[in-house]
């Protein structure tokens, strides 16, 4: 069962007084069917500068990419890769998420490429990333910056790992 996430969203009153606009828990939840990962779609932007709105730009779909010119602000847990049983290709991770193929012959059915500079907080758990030809071990309260490289989150562990993901639209070479 996916963690609940409570979101508040700041606005303005008629009088430009700062304000809560919405309380609550976070709607957009989503579980890969593929993996089980857990994804909660908190903020999105289309552009930048970004528009301040009223209304919940998360109610939407999208895939993980964000708008070449926009952002994504989101949570997502991992759970244990023991606890999903069967292999899964890496051609159905893709496609659940709506993202390319990042490799030739990927180490993990999760390898995949983002067009999008993003930034990574674990929250809590551990996890390991893994590069092209590498990987690293993280633990709650490491940071990543990852700029549109070919990666995989593998949680070897026996707990759910969460990472909040701030995603902003870039231009990539090989796009």
């Amino acid at each position: 069962m996916p963690s609940k996430i409570r979101r508040l969203v700041t606005g303005h009153d008629p009088n430009r007084k700062a304000i809560v606009i919405m309380d609550g828990e976070a709607g957009n939840v989503k579980v890969r069917q593929a993996t089980g990962i857990c994804s909660t779609l908190l903020w999105m932007t289309d552009e930048t500068p970004g528009k301040l709105s009223d209304t919940d730009t998360a109610d939407r779909e999208t895939g993980v990419n964000p708008p070449l010119t926009g952002s994504i602000f989101r949570i997502v847990e991992f759970p244990p890769e023991g606890d999903r049983g069967g292999a899964t290709s890496s051609e159905e991770v893709r496609r659940e998420m709506g993202v390319s193929a990042g490799g030739d012959a990927p180490r993990h059915p999760g390898m995949h490429r983002t067009q999008s500079v993003d930034y990574a907080i674990v929250l809590k758990g551990e996890i390991d990333m893994l590069l092209d030809d590498s990987e690293v071990h993280l633990k709650a309260g490491d940071v990543v910056v990852q700029q549109g490289t070919n990666h995989a989150w593998a949680n070897r562990g026996n707990e759910p790992c969460q990472i909040a993901f701030v995603l902003i639209g870039a231009r990539v070479p090989w796009a």
